[in-house]
């Protein structure tokens, strides 16, 4: 039986009409027209429907959307300003860090979330951090590089806000 749920997603509030037990990718991608989170495995294992439940990095194809209903969701959608990438999505880019670029969104929201909790880290912690996306095209060096490269970007921008 559907019910009336409201959601805030990339900080705008959504009402939707689902079962509460009915995924939070089918939401996103069905209801909201959000596709940038993509069904890879169902399972939560692949890391392609990675999305930001209140900053921590949560999959989506096995969340609940009546679990959700009071959190703050951030999609991929969510990341640029305006026209401006965020730097994660552009030195996704300029690295090359993506083939068939499946796994990308997914890969970006956990990167958002480590460099939210470490803004320096090495590459073994994003190694680490990275492990529960999968990459099938292998383009994990070019990913660790993009985050380095966000990383630092990050770091620039927060040290020229400060002055």
């Amino acid at each position: 039986m559907a019910q009336v749920t409201k959601l805030n997603v990339n900080g705008s509030p959504r009402t939707i009409d689902a079962d509460a037990d009915i995924s939070l990718l089918s939401v996103l991608r069905d209801q909201l027209d959000l596709t940038g989170s993509k069904y890879g495995c169902g399972e939560g294992q692949c890391g392609a429907c990675t999305v930001l439940i209140d900053g921590s990095p949560r999959r989506s194809c096995i969340t609940p959307v009546g679990a959700v209903g009071q959190k703050q969701i951030t999609t991929i959608e969510g990341l640029a300003q305006g026209d401006r990438l965020h730097p994660l999505q552009q030195a996704f880019l300029e690295e090359a860090a993506m083939q068939c670029a499946y796994c990308t969104s997914g890969m970006i929201m956990t990167a958002v979330s480590l460099l939210h909790a470490n803004p320096n880290p090495s590459a073994a912690d994003i190694s680490h951090s990275m492990q529960g996306n999968i990459c099938r095209c292998g383009t994990h060096p070019r990913i660790v590089a993009a985050i380095q490269k966000a990383a630092k970007a990050l770091n620039r921008s927060m040290k020229e806000s400060s002055q």
